[in-house]
């Protein structure tokens, strides 16, 4: 699974937007210059940087999943309508990834990963209202998917408090074989997040 990334914000430190403005929409081909941009600025590359970030590399990771071509799902998370930072989910399953799958070991769920790319989006609170508005619109959307579960890494501390606030909670440490760093798996399952207002 990915690192995630962009997820600094930290509520209030340049001033609070509106939540209403967020929306998604599924990622497309025109959109690969965009994430080329996001994943060369220098605070999205300090957590997503296990993956090449020239403009082929870019087109090679990301053009299978816009084309339906790869289980994970990509979204543009956008800004009362204009593109601000890249979302993705994906069933974690050992059809699709064995080793990984066993070692979250959580039935029926999906990884989520994100970063906000434009980084005047940053420390303006709208790290928990993208991830409840996308865990209710994409992920929980999905009857078979009872739990979604993230993995930053131990020193992402800001990303760490935002997944925090949106509800989820720490559950193990893993060392994923292809990944450089260990994960901080936090997990939040459907009747939590259906428990609790949405806000």
């Amino acid at each position: 699974m990915p690192v995630l990334a962009g997820k600094d914000e930290v509520s209030g430190a340049a001033g609070r937007m509106d939540p209403t403005g967020i929306s998604f929409r599924a990622l497309r081909s025109d959109d690969l210059d965009l994430m080329h941009r996001w994943l060369n600025a220098p605070h999205v590359k300090r957590w997503w940087y296990d993956e090449g970030t020239s403009r082929p590399e870019i087109r090679e990771k990301y053009l299978p999943l816009i084309e339906g071509r790869d289980s994970a799902k990509p979204f543009a998370i956008l800004y009362e309508d204009g593109p601000i930072g890249y979302v993705q989910y994906c069933p974690i399953s050992a059809e699709d990834d064995e080793t990984y799958a066993s070692l979250v070991d959580v039935r029926n769920s999906a990884g989520v990963d994100l970063f906000i790319g434009e980084a005047e989006y940053l420390y303006r609170g709208l790290g928990r209202p993208v991830l409840r508005r996308f865990l209710s619109e994409r992920v929980f959307s999905d009857p078979k998917i009872e739990a979604c579960v993230v993995g930053p890494e131990p020193k992402n501390v800001a990303a760490i408090r935002a997944h925090e606030k949106a509800g989820f909670r720490f559950f193990k440490t893993i060392q994923a074989p292809t990944e450089p760093e260990t994960e901080h798996l936090m997990k939040l399952t459907r009747a939590e997040f259906e428990g609790e207002s949405v806000g």
